[in-house]
């Protein structure tokens, strides 16, 4: 699996389940390293981090997004 479908996997993994966020919250290379089940090098890691991440923050702001426009309406 290359890290493009790891990062696919963790994200989903981690968005979806809310103890998992919680503790990815926390201490995000230990997480993924748990959730993946395995030893990675640190720099794969860290790449699937940022991505979980960034997708975190785009999901937490779209929402906001939407919340806004429902008080509008």
């Amino acid at each position: 699996m290359n890290i493009e479908q790891q990062l696919a996997a963790e994200v989903e993994k981690i968005t979806k389940n809310k103890d998992l966020r919680e503790k990815f919250m926390q201490d995000p290379i230990k997480t993924v390293e748990q959730a993946l089940g395995k030893a990675m090098p640190d720099e794969e890691l860290k790449k699937i981090v940022d991505g979980v991440k960034a997708k975190i923050n785009l999901d937490e702001k779209a929402s906001g997004v939407v919340d806004s426009i429902k008080k509008l309406l």
